[in-house]
């Protein structure tokens, strides 16, 4: 098992992503901690480790609570002994599809905010840690909104979302420079959209953004984008003409976790299934 014996906390893990990796994680042999803001998502997640033989624990806590943060990852070295990996997976509130010329301040600064400031708090938590033990993995999580270009720029309007992935990868990056030389790695993921995670009835909903030919590969009944239409254009634009897993995402996290990536650090997983490079 790639991650045997390693001690691991999720942040967020009671959503579609950290609910995912927590369970390959403990698959793969790691003790999970499930930190986020939801007891009952927690538990469910913990549950379904717990049935697969896996071992986890939930806390329940506010990855934007620096003193929180703090004071829970120093009680898990305490108990644990160590922090060998911690992912941050929490969800980033966000409006999209709102051009920026029209979006309001609040909705544009909550993505950048919530995100920038939730990595960072949960990331130097876990650092100090790692640090001092001379060895760990911090796993960050950004998505595709980060690099999109010609076409889909035009096409989305991802708001303050696309700022906030730019901003996480940029302090992934910074955060690797300064503790890689105390053996501690930082690795971003970044998947693009994932199917699984979208709301029910996605597909059926129409989203008005015009009727501008430009825009959009296909339109509604009232001139806007069905869920449909968003998908098979995303879709469209990959070199696999599909959308990520959660499986596959769950996978590259526990790889690039596990000592298999020891020599990957300061860098971008790229799991948009080539909508980007």
């Amino acid at each position: 098992m790639l991650l045997e014996n390693k001690n691991a906390v999720i942040y967020g893990a009671g959503g579609a992503i950290g609910g995912a990796v927590a369970r390959a994680f403990a698959r793969e042999g790691a003790r999970v901690v499930l930190a986020g803001r939801t007891p009952s998502s927690l538990d469910a997640v913990a549950g379904e480790i717990a049935a697969a033989g896996g071992t986890a624990e939930t806390a329940q806590l506010d990855a934007l609570d620096r003193e929180t943060v703090n004071e829970h990852a120093a009680a898990l070295v305490k108990q644990a002994g160590r922090i060998d990996i911690s992912l941050n997976a929490i969800s980033i509130r966000e409006v999209q599809g709102v051009p920026l010329l029209e979006m309001s301040l609040e909705d544009f600064s909550s993505p950048v905010m919530t995100g920038t400031t939730a990595h960072f708090v949960t990331a130097t938590a876990a650092a100090r840690h790692m640090v001092k033990q001379g060895s760990g993995v911090i796993l960050t999580l950004s998505t595709s909104a980060a690099r999109l270009s010609g076409r889909d720029l035009r096409y989305h309007h991802t708001g303050g979302f696309g700022t906030a992935c730019g901003a996480i990868e940029a302090f992934s990056r910074t955060l690797a420079g300064e503790v890689g030389s105390n053996g501690v790695r930082v690795v971003c993921l970044r998947p693009d959209a994932i199917p699984e995670t979208w709301p029910d009835g996605f597909h059926d909903q129409v989203f008005d953004h015009g009727a501008d030919p430009q825009r959009a590969r296909g339109h509604g009944a009232d001139g806007g984008r069905t869920g449909a239409d968003i998908r098979a254009y995303m879709e469209d634009g990959t070199m696999l003409a599909r959308m990520p897993t959660l499986s596959e995402v769950a996978n590259a996290a526990v790889f690039a976790a596990s000592d298999r990536a020891s020599a990957v650090t300061g860098t971008v997983v790229n799991l948009t299934c080539g909508s980007i490079e």
